[in-house]
C-alpha cells in the first residue's frame, strides 16, 4: 500500500500539505518563540508517534476485553542542537483510564513498541524511545 503526501510552500517556512484526504499546516518560524501558523515539522513527527502507539494500545486493550474507558499519551523529545536537529531521546508517558491490571498495560505497551505500531518500528533503531505509564481507575 503506498501513502502519498504533498507539501507545498505557501511563505517562508509555512507548508500546505496535503495528506491522503486530509490537509494540514506545518511551519517553522526561524523564531524558537513564535508558535508560527502550524505544528513545526518535529512536532508533528513526536504527534504521529503518540497517535500510533495510543491507537495501538487502544485497539490491543479494547481487543483483550479490558475495561478501558480512555488513553492521552504525552510524548517528549530532546533533540540536538547542532544540524541536523534530530531528537536525541524521545519519552512516551501513557496515562490510561480504566481499571486495567498494570501487567496488562506493560505487556501491551511492549507489543505496541516490538510488533505492531509502524512509527515506533520506524524511529526506534536511531532514536532512543522510552515509555511509561499512569493507570487512573
Amino acid at each position: 500500500m503506498e501513502y502519498i503526501a504533498e507539501a507545498v510552500q505557501s511563505e517562508g517556512l509555512r507548508f500546505e500539505m496535503q495528506m491522503g484526504a486530509h490537509s494540514g499546516v506545518s511551519d517553522y518560524p526561524l523564531n524558537p518563540a513564535a508558535t508560527g501558523a502550524g505544528p513545526r515539522p518535529l512536532e508533528m513527527l513526536l504527534g504521529s508517534l503518540a497517535a500510533c502507539s495510543g491507537g495501538t494500545l487502544v485497539a490491543l486493550l479494547r481487543r483483550g476485553g479490558q475495561p478501558l474507558r480512555g488513553l492521552k499519551v504525552i510524548a517528549r523529545g530532546q533533540r540536538r542542537t547542532e544540524h541536523p536537529t534530530v531528537f536525541t531521546s524521545i519519552a512516551l508517558e501513557f496515562v490510561v483510564s480504566g481499571a486495567i491490571d498494570p501487567s496488562v498495560v506493560a505487556q501491551t505497551i511492549d507489543l505496541a513498541e516490538t510488533r505492531v505500531c509502524p512509527v515506533w518500528a520506524m524511529l526506534k533503531p536511531t532514536t532512543p524511545i522510552t515509555a511509561s505509564f499512569t493507570i487512573e481507575p
